[in-house]
């Protein structure tokens, strides 16, 4: 049974679910879920810190029932996708409900869609990977395959990465210069692989031009068949997901630097270079992403068998309550900058 923990994951699409069948104020149930109910549980739930054994580990890898918790995710956050589409054009609605709508949805594709994405992302199958990709698409965040794999992997806890937040830096000064950031690096990365490989910008093998084509043809399709609000719907969807996502790259990372080595170069990423947290919800419903330490330390290793490091900084909450406080930067900063080592801090 400790196998199908997991499936508390899709608690968000089905509270999402209920919102959108139901409309009124329950439209606004997700995110009452997602930061007001789960951080609560983040605080009653208790801190674990436990590893498996190699042996759990090794069975954990040979079950695919936490292969296909993952899978899952494809038909659970397309169908809520179409749900809310129909939804929201086959009948008139109130704005408020209209708003609350596209946040539920807009979580879930942060929640069930990037973040299972970036797990598949990582995998070895290109059949897994594709899976992945398949779930940035409603979020308008294919790239992110690329500039994470490719960029952030390489340069995490660097002045260069995108995606690391800075000392004293607001999580809204971040989404601004992350999002950019990240676009242009994955381009950056697709032009120098295409020189690599010989290959001309309209090659088969320009990811990020098929990207492209396949998002706006995704959004065009939406267009035919749903019209405008439609339209609307889905790109504002689509920005709640890659914000919720932006916002845990910002506490991934926050304050943490690398340093540099007698050479000029960083040193090697370690387990000190990313937040972890042990909370059990969080875990469970972001599929161990908390444990990002470990996940950095060893990018390869399936989210079932992901380790606590005793070296890596500890956040005093789980993600989701993380997130909350992140919108608030001056209690942010009041709890996380003590935390930071000292060393990291770059005057």
């Amino acid at each position: 049974m400790k196998d199908l923990k997991y499936l508390a994951a899709f608690t968000l699409p089905v509270v999402a679910f209920i919102g959108l069948f139901y409309k009124g104020s329950l439209a606004y149930l997700t995110p009452v879920y997602a930061f007001i109910i789960i951080p609560l549980l983040e605080l009653v739930f208790p801190v674990d810190t436990e590893n498996i054994t190699p042996e759990e580990a090794d069975s954990k890898l040979k079950r695919k029932v936490y292969d296909w918790l993952l899978y899952l995710n494809l038909p659970v956050v397309y169908g809520l996708v179409i749900f809310g589409l129909f939804e929201v054009t086959a009948s008139p609605m109130a704005t408020y409900e209209f708003i609350g709508i596209m946040i539920s949805v807009g979580i879930v594709l942060g929640v069930n869609g990037i973040n299972v994405a970036h797990e598949l992302g990582h995998r070895q199958t290109s059949n897994e990977r594709f899976l992945g990709k398949a779930l940035l698409l409603p979020s308008q965040y294919m790239h992110f395959y690329i500039e994470h794999n490719y960029g952030h992997h390489l340069n995490a806890a660097t002045p260069e990465d995108p995606a690391t937040a800075r000392y004293n830096q607001t999580v809204y000064s971040f989404w601004f210069t992350s999002i950019f950031r990240q676009y242009e690096s994955a381009w950056l990365i697709q032009l120098k692989l295409l020189r690599n490989l010989n290959r001309s910008f309209f090659s088969f093998k320009n990811d990020m031009f098929w990207y492209t084509m396949l998002q706006l043809g995704y959004l065009l399709v939406i267009f035919l068949f749903f019209g405008k609000l439609g339209v609307l719907f889905a790109i504002v969807s689509a920005v709640i997901g890659f914000l919720l996502l932006e916002t845990v790259n910002y506490i991934e990372h926050y304050g943490l630097l690398r340093l540099k080595t007698k050479t000029g170069r960083y040193e090697r990423v370690k387990e000190m270079h990313s937040w972890n947290s042990n909370h059990v919800i969080g875990r469970i419903v972001l599929y161990e992403l908390t444990r990002h330490s470990d996940h950095h330390y060893k990018s390869s290793k399936k989210y079932q068998i992901l380790d606590c490091h005793d070296k890596s900084p500890q956040m005093p909450f789980g993600y989701p309550t993380s997130m909350v406080l992140a919108m608030i930067p001056p209690l942010w900063f009041v709890i996380m900058n003590k935390r930071v080592p000292r060393e990291m801090i770059s005057e």
